[in-house]
């Protein structure tokens, strides 16, 4: 499978693209920071430098063009309202028609565990650009006509992996999730169909996450 991964320097990006690679699969990490090529390389995946807040929806289409399935592990990291925005509802629907445009099918989001209306804070709680534009691309995906997956870890650590995790019908207090882990959900969730057209709510947990993804 030849898979374009978007947000190549992020965490959970560097963790996924050696697991793919490690794998056969050949990998396109798009990355914004060409300063980032050398731990991009590292990873064995094909580095791109292409910043997707500024790139064009026909750009997008261009850059997946013979690609099988597009992961988009991309985020804007804080900072102002206007770039959140940009890159986590904005650039993330436009990687979304790109890749319909472009003919590849399969999408995986990587959303988070409460990105949900209900969950939803108030306009002036310094974390609603963020949450308001998750749920706004996860709704974009759903109503698409790709076969989309939509992974929603917990609060990210930097713990190793332990390929275990616990799926969350209601998140509760303790929601961590390691980044390896979330990369190895990437890794399953493309491995297995059974995934098209869910939302997979998780953290770290007591359950094999290959058992997980194959139910």
């Amino acid at each position: 499978m030849k898979i374009a991964l978007i947000g190549g320097h992020g965490k959970v990006a560097l963790r996924a693209a050696p697991e793919l690679v490690n794998r056969g699969h050949q990998v396109t990490s798009f990355y914004r920071n060409p300063e980032h090529t050398g731990d991009v390389n590292a990873t064995g995946a094909t580095a791109v430098v292409l910043d997707i807040a500024s790139a064009s929806q026909q750009e997008l289409a261009d850059a997946f063009e013979g690609h099988d399935a597009v992961v988009f592990s991309a985020g804007a990291g804080g900072g102002s309202a206007e770039r959140t925005y940009a890159v986590d509802r904005d650039a993330a629907i436009r990687t979304m028609d790109a890749a319909e445009q472009a003919g590849v099918k399969r999408y995986v989001m990587v959303s988070f565990a409460t990105a949900d209306e209900k969950y939803l804070v108030p306009e002036d709680d310094s974390f609603y650009p963020y949450m308001a534009s998750k749920i706004a691309a996860d709704r974009h995906l759903r109503e698409s006509n790709l076969d989309w997956t939509i992974l929603g870890p917990g609060r990210l650590t930097l713990e190793e992996p332990s390929g275990e995790i616990e799926v969350l019908d209601e998140p509760g207090e303790n929601t961590d999730t390691s980044r390896g882990n979330v990369a190895l959900t990437i890794v399953q969730a493309l491995l297995n169909d059974s995934t098209i057209g869910r939302t997979i709510n998780y953290r770290d947990g007591s359950t094999p996450l290959v058992e997980v993804f194959a139910s």
